[in-house]
């Protein structure tokens, strides 16, 4: 496989056929995010994807997922997506499922029947980072996008049969609007009712612009206690009409998996227990990103 960079993948990726189709994030500008920020983006040559599906084809014959990389690799034109997935299709018809990552731009590029015609050659499951509801904190981290849209892409694209994975970063408006940012994010959530929902802890990295500001005093990192409070916040504040909520990223203090609606209350009484001292955080120390 022809893999540039750094490649990242979902936590539910990780058994998965990795191809990489796009090098790097279209965007590139989020102040948390260092994966990128040496990389210029590009869409790999169609000779290079279609030499890495072939040998797929030869070597990862018990992999039956299959997950297109880099950061928003959506954004590809449709026809050349197309024919990618046509291609899997193909030498690959073992591969039952498809994901891939896709930002709002991305989506909004691709027309309703467009998703529907991806969702018809394989592609089912696609990633969303929200990080969060609230429309300043959206600004400050230079998201590029408002909450509203975020919410409209979201609803387009669980409308084309494509499910949805958004991942929200608890910490990440800082002390002072952390209640804000926790409510709006339960609102938005909510507002889409994805399949999935994956909440991160937010940890810096040095390089980047959000890390500058806490070096400064700029930005005021939540502590465990500070991440639990908010985490249950944006769980209170979230309903799914049948989705799965989970905290349970290696970033997490406190791993949680919980059906919604029916395992809610359970899992909000799990929250306020660890608030209360009764359950074990996972020390800072076993943390990573």
């Amino acid at each position: 496989m022809h893999y540039e960079g750094f490649i990242i993948r979902p936590p539910s990726e990780a058994n998965s056929i990795l191809l990489q189709v796009t090098v790097g994030c279209s965007h590139n500008k989020c102040t948390f995010c260092g994966t990128y920020k040496n990389e210029r983006f590009k869409i790999k040559s169609d000779d290079v994807i279609m030499e890495d599906i072939a040998f797929a084809a030869k070597h990862c014959k018990n992999q039956d997922r299959l997950f297109i990389c880099d950061g928003d690799a959506l954004i590809v034109p449709h026809k050349r997506l197309l024919n990618i997935l046509k291609e899997i299709e193909t030498q690959l018809p073992w591969v039952h499922r498809v994901g891939i990552y896709a930002n709002a731009k991305g989506i909004k590029m691709k027309t309703d029947e467009e998703l529907r015609e991806l969702r018809a050659h394989g592609l089912q499951i696609a990633y969303m980072g929200l990080e969060t509801g609230d429309d300043v904190t959206l600004k400050n981290v230079r998201k590029g996008v408002s909450a509203q849209t975020m919410i409209d892409m979201g609803q387009k694209i669980r409308a084309s049969g494509i499910k949805l994975s958004i991942t929200v970063l608890l910490g990440l408006a800082g002390r002072k609007r952390s209640s804000v940012h926790a409510e709006a994010t339960g609102k938005v959530l909510t507002a889409i009712d994805p399949e999935y929902v994956g909440a991160l802890s937010l940890m810096l990295v040095p390089g980047t612009p959000l890390y500058d500001d806490y070096e400064a005093g700029r930005f005021e990192l939540l502590d465990a206690t500070e991440m639990l409070s908010e985490l249950r916040t944006m769980f209170a504040h979230t309903e799914l009409s049948n989705g799965l909520f989970h905290a349970n990223h290696a970033s997490n203090y406190l791993p949680i998996r919980a059906k919604l609606p029916e395992e809610k209350e359970k899992t909000l009484q799990l929250i306020d227990s660890a608030l209360q001292g009764n359950v074990s955080l996972k020390p800072e120390f076993l943390r990573a990103l």
